[in-house]
């Protein structure tokens, strides 16, 4: 009984010797995964905004960065919401831009997106649109059409596809209607619809294509803006 006493007094003494021998490994310190800026918000001019005077400022909120780098702001300036005509690019660390000459009567598209000092960008922000006042303009054109659904280069398992867009007006009083151009020819030329009043139509759609479709937006008074094409495929 005493040597299974004194036995078991040694294998604790050196368990708890062995526990404490040598030094314990050096922590791991993981590391710092750099993250983009959040995306910037827009203000002025809001949207929608007609703007009496061609020479216009822009402004947006501040960002904020997890890593606290310095941050630079792009902003885009287009006269379509693509940003395939865009008329002025502008870096900028500050919060809003000088005064920028632009042409009268014509619509404008905005967007501003934020970069780190190590070079990783954000998001662009949602893009604003605007009307430069013209002299003695009586009707203003809609704006270009802004696309909901489907995504652009969905991929739909339906027989059915369900097409929805909106559409804005700086002269709120004018009356809009929709021609809804829907086909697998690049650009469209079948008219689904003519002088629709609703933002949204249903197409019947085959599976295994490749759809395009536009909208052309008119309001009563006889002006027009035609819209970009967007596309999306069935399974």
């Amino acid at each position: 009984m005493k040597n299974s006493i004194y036995l078991s007094i040694i294998c604790l003494v050196f368990a708890a010797c062995g526990s404490g021998g040598g030094d314990d490994p050096e922590p791991v310190i993981p590391p710092v995964v750099n993250t983009a800026p959040t995306v910037p918000v827009l203000s002025v001019p809001a949207d929608n905004k007609l703007c009496l005077d061609n020479n216009v400022s822009f402004q947006w909120n501040s960002s904020t960065d997890e890593q606290k780098d310095a941050i630079v702001y792009q902003i885009q300036i287009a006269k379509d919401n693509a940003f395939s005509q865009i008329v002025n690019t502008l870096d900028n660390s500050s919060l809003s831009t000088s005064a920028l000459a632009l042409e009268k009567n014509t619509a404008y598209y905005w967007r501003v997106k934020a970069t780190d000092a190590k070079g990783l960008s954000s998001a662009y922000s949602s893009t604003f649109k605007f009307y430069t006042a013209g002299t003695a303009v009586v009707n203003h054109l809609p704006f270009a059409p802004e696309l909901i659904s489907p995504i652009t280069n969905a991929a739909l398992s339906t027989t059915t596809a369900s097409l929805k867009w909106n559409a804005s007006d700086v002269d709120t009083a004018d009356v809009l209607t929709y021609d809804v151009y829907f086909g697998t020819a690049n650009p469209p030329t079948e008219k689904l619809s003519e002088n629709k009043s609703e933002k949204s139509i249903d197409a019947t759609i085959a599976p295994g294509k490749q759809y395009f479709w536009r909208v052309t937006v008119k309001d009563n008074k006889g002006g027009e803006t035609v819209g970009q094409v967007w596309k999306f495929k069935t399974n």
